[in-house]
Order: structure tokens, then sequence, then C-alpha cells
């Protein structure tokens, strides 16, 4: 039987049409394609049998590296020493009037930026604090190579603050109120700096989220989400089948959207590339060897159930092993796969749901369906958590509840511990192998909504309270939703959704301010 290139639309709730897949089957209908896909070729490619009995051991590979870049932040000191005058005023407001004050200060910072990186989880590169008291001093500071200027503002004027903070870098302000000593501009921030004695704010590269007072957790938030936020822009990913997006137009607009508002660097790697790269790998008796003994490995697992024909797992082993080389290829640590409902399958005589979940378990980016629209908040969601994350289909909220569900899921949902696992087939296909992970019930979790042009998600705070069985996708999760759940219902846009355990709004709310994208968090209880 021969492929060929026809048009075709899916029109499963999943993928809403996607665009005509590379490869397709020409008058084939899910039942022949059940029981003929293991004769099948790919471009007259025969694909044969896997060489499962090989005992040459796998030679030792490289592997894609994880990336992750540490967030440089240079805190800066500003503070003036006034002289006294006889019958007038000669002092501003603040604590730090000498040189023995500014002494002391700034121990005192540096001790506590030092137990603030102590305890922060993710990779954070603090710099010696300097102290800086004239505007040649700030535009020297500002020059360097930081992604954060982190200014502590006890004295000193506006034009040193202005001089330091570059519209195209990061920038934060630390103001000490309680228990002291008071700086100068906790009382003149808002009016002199921000708004520059107007109504209107007028400071580019800074707003009033970005001063924090007294809190070294507030500060400890908003690094931690431009950390998200530093490794999500311009992020290289692989696009199995090329980049796509669900949604009406959305095949080329989030592309687009992610390309230029991201910065995202999307490689396409087509199908015609991985045909006979894939082919090349089957006949590896090494790695055949190795596969098998993965799923040996993996079947072992007491808490690892096999519900589907066992060669679906040994050949999503050796299809793992191939993304990870086509990663290490192009240096990223990032994939995705478009058409993993369908072209994919004959071209691996499996799904791409375990590999997918392979990657993400090992600390790789690794989604399905190559849908831009929702790609972006994974990858910022990932990095801001430090998690794997769960792309999803959602349902329709209802009685504070919504169930969330897709074929892939990663199984160490908390970066450590596999969840219970059962693998069955992928669901729309009923073939292959796909992973239900048992969700931990209880367990707090972030939402994200993004819609399709990337102006306003939706986001809120939810509980796993179930993992039914139902005829969806095999990874499923009851959540319950914490806060407004008829807002919920009302605002949600777009379709995929992205989960991560553990509450991440507000670094991802602040995240995306800086791209000028909202978050609607429908978990804070709106005052009156």
């Amino acid at each position: 039987m021969n492929l060929q290139a026809i048009p075709h639309r899916c029109h499963c709730a999943c993928c809403a049409g996607h665009a005509p897949a590379q490869f397709t089957l020409q008058s084939l209908n899910r039942r022949g394609f059940l029981l003929r896909v293991g004769a099948l070729t790919v471009g007259g490619l025969a694909l044969p049998a896997l060489p499962l009995t090989a005992a040459e051991a796998a030679s030792v590979k490289p592997r894609p590296a994880r990336i992750i870049k540490p967030l440089r932040v240079q805190p800066v000191f500003t503070y003036d020493t006034p002289k006294r005058r006889e019958a007038t005023s000669w002092r501003n407001w603040g604590g730090i009037q000498t040189e023995e004050d500014a002494t002391q200060e700034m121990a005192r910072i540096t001790d506590e930026l030092a137990r603030m990186s102590k305890r922060a989880n993710f990779p954070l590169e603090v710099r010696s604090l300097v102290a800086v008291r004239n505007r040649e001093q700030a535009v020297n500071v500002a020059r360097g190579d930081h992604d954060v200027l982190l200014m502590y503002a006890a004295g000193g004027g506006g034009d040193v603050l202005e001089a330091m903070t570059l519209k195209d870098r990061f920038n934060l302000m630390f103001l000490r109120h309680e228990p002291g000593p008071v700086y100068l501009w906790y009382e003149i921030v808002h009016p002199r700096f921000l708004r520059k004695t107007v109504d209107d704010y007028g400071q580019p590269g800074m707003d009033v989220n970005d001063v924090v007072v007294d809190s070294y957790d507030e500060l400890a938030m908003r690094l931690r989400a431009l950390h998200g936020l530093n490794n999500t822009l311009g992020k290289k990913i692989i696009a199995i089948g090329g980049a796509g997006g669900w949604g009406a137009g959305m095949i080329q607009k989030a592309p687009e959207i992610s390309r230029t508002l991201w910065k995202l660097d999307i490689v396409d790697y087509p199908y015609k590339d991985l045909a006979p790269r894939l082919k090349a790998a089957r006949t590896d008796g090494a790695l055949a060897a190795r596969a098998e003994a993965d799923a040996k490995r993996l079947l072992r697992e007491s808490r690892v159930s096999l519900h589907t024909d066992r060669k679906f797992l040994v050949n999503a082993f050796v299809l793992t092993e191939v993304f990870k080389d086509i990663m290490q290829d192009a240096q990223t640590d990032a994939i995705t796969v478009h058409h993993c409902m369908g072209t994919i399958m004959p071209i691996s005589e499996t799904t791409a749901c375990m590999p997918l979940s392979f990657l993400n378990d090992d600390g790789y980016l690794a989604f399905c369906e190559s849908d831009f629209v929702v790609i972006p908040s994974g990858i910022l969601l990932h990095y801001i958590s430090g998690l794997p994350v769960f792309l999803n289909d959602p349902t329709l909220p209802h009685d504070n509840m919504v169930t969330l569900a897709h074929c892939t899921a990663p199984r160490k949902m908390d970066g450590k511990r596999a969840e219970r696992t059962k693998i069955y087939t992928h669901f729309e296909s009923d073939y292959g192998a796909a992973p239900k992970v048992e969700m931990k019930v209880g367990q707090v979790c972030t939402n994200l909504v993004p819609d399709f042009n990337c102006q306003k998600w939706v986001g809120f705070e939810g509980k796993i309270v179930g993992n039914p069985f139902l005829d969806i996708c095999r990874s499923q999760v009851d959540v319950r939703v914490h806060g407004d759940c008829a807002a919920l219902l009302q605002e949600m846009k777009g379709f995929h959704w992205m989960m991560s355990y553990g509450n991440y709004l507000k670094e991802t709310g602040y995240a995306l301010k800086k791209l000028g994208v909202e978050l609607n968090n429908v978990s804070v209880a709106k005052t009156v």
C-alpha cells in the first residue's frame, strides 16, 4: 500500500481540523488502519520488525542537556549623606544619613540576599551589592550583563534611578519600611519616580508592580516569575511535522504570535526526515535491546500496569530515543509533535503519547499537537514552577468542577515521584500506548487558560479531587475550582489548557504583564 499526500482534516474534538498531514492513508477507515498499520510503507519505505532479540549493548550517546538559564541579578544601593545647615531644611526623609548608616545597611542587604538565594529553588545568580551615588555610576551599572537590576532606593536623586532603569531590562525596587531604617523612596517612589509629579505613569521599564516593600517573599516571587519569563523568551523548540495552532486561523497565527511576542525559535522538522531516521533507529540492534530493557524496567515498577500490546510500549522507547537525538542535534530540550493523532502512528508503529510523557519526566519540554496557542503557557509555567506541566483538553466548568484530560501526561508531576500509571491505547485511535496517570488527589494545582490572541488569559487555583475513567483521553482528572466558577465559565477562551502542581498564579500574572498580556485570576476574591 502506498501513502500519498491528499487533502485531509481530522474531525476529533482535540485537533479541530489541523492542516493536511504530509502522510495520510487513502480510503482507509479506522478499523482498516488498525488492522493494516503493521504492513504500511512510508514513501515506499518498509518498516522492518523491531529486532527485539538483539543482544548488543547500546553505545553511550550524548543526550540533550536541560537548558535552564540562571537569573542574573545586580543589586544596587542608592543613598546620600547630607550636611547639616543652620535654619533650613538640609536632609530628606530616611534612616540612611551617614556613611556608617550606609555601611551597616549594605551588610544587612548582602546577608538578606544570601539567605533569600539559599532558599530559592530556581537558579539565581546574585551579584555583589554595588553602591551608587551619582548618575555616572548609575549609567555604568546599567550597562552590565545582568538580567535584573534590583534597586535598594534608600536615598539619592530621581536622575540616578532613571539612569539605571532601562526599558529593555527587568527592573525591581526594594524599599524599607518596618522595622527600618526607612528609605526615602518609600515616601516618593509613586509621585516622583513612577509618575514624574503628574497623574499619569511615565517611567519606562518599571511600574508599581515592580516595587516591593519589606517582603523578601514578594521579592522572591517576582524573581521566580522573571526567571520563568527569561527562560521562555527566545526558547528553541522542535516542531515535528511543523508548527500549528488549534482554532480558526490559528495554524498560521499562533506560530506567528509565538515567534513575535514570545520570541520562540520554532524549528520545523518534517515527517519526510523523521521516517528514514526512525527506520535507521529500528534496525539498530543495540537500541532495540535497550528499548526492550527499558520496557521491562518500567513494567517492573509496582505502580505501573500494561493494558495494550507490549510492542507499542517497546516502540515508544525507540521513538523517545529518536526524539532525543533530534533535540540533541538542534541543541535544545524542547519538542512538540504535529499530527500526533494520525501521521506519526504508521511511521513509528506506536503513538507519541508515552515518549512525550517520558521526556517530560526527564525534565524536558514535550508537547503533543504542536498547538502554539497553548505551548508558550507550558514553557512559562514549567520554568516558573520547575515542574513538568500537563497540556490538556478542558470540559465545561460546572458546580465548581471541571474535568481535564489528554492521552499524554507526565508521570512525575511533582518532578520526583512517579504517580500510579496504567498504560492503555491512545483513546481516539484505540492504538499505540498512552498513559493514564493517576494524579495526586488533594493536590493544589495551577490552571492556565490562554486565549487565541494572547491578550487576556484566565487562571485559577484548583484541587485535584478524582481520577475518573471516562470514554475520553486517558489521563483525566476532576479538578475543583477554587474561586469564581461562573467567571471561569464566562471568561474562558481558546481551547487547550495548561496545568502544574502548586499555585503559581501570582508569578504567572506578573510575568505576563511584562509582555502586555493580562491574567484574569478568577481565584482572587473581588472586593467592592
